[in-house]
């Protein structure tokens, strides 16, 4: 099964992007730092799709704890010189608000509350666009 779960803080300013066909997406690197190792840190990119991408790029900030929940995927290409490349990243299915850094605060405290399967503060990619799970 092809589960990961990650907590760490948002490396980036979010900005949220469109696909051809109108789709949401937004693309970042949370920073993970590792268990029993001291002062080594990991950079892991990550994708939210659809309204979960809308509504992470109006309450998220760069520096804030998040927990995201998905699975490791790979995308081959070839660059221009013809090399071929491979990118890892976590697509996400699930991402959870847990702290803000510094005065970032006051989005957190106006962002509205959503939960998925009990998990307060949580959403998920229900992978439909005729409805909004969310007001």
């Amino acid at each position: 099964m092809n589960e990961c779960n990650f907590t760490g803080r948002i490396c980036d300013d979010l900005e949220l992007k469109k696909t051809q066909n109108g789709v949401s997406v937004l693309s970042f690197t949370l920073a993970v730092k590792r268990r029993r190792v001291k002062d080594v840190t990991d950079f892991i990119p990550c994708v939210v799709w659809r309204q979960s991408a809308e509504y992470l790029s109006m309450y998220a900030r760069k520096g804030d704890m998040i927990e995201v929940t998905g699975s490791l995927e790979s995308r081959k290409w070839e660059d221009r010189d013809g090399n071929k490349r491979t990118a890892w990243e976590i697509q996400c299915e699930k991402v959870g608000f847990l702290a803000s850094k510094g005065a970032k605060q006051e989005a957190q405290d106006t962002a509205p509350s959503y939960s998925n399967a009990g998990a307060p503060g949580c959403f998920e990619d229900l992978g439909y666009d005729d409805e909004l799970p969310f007001n």
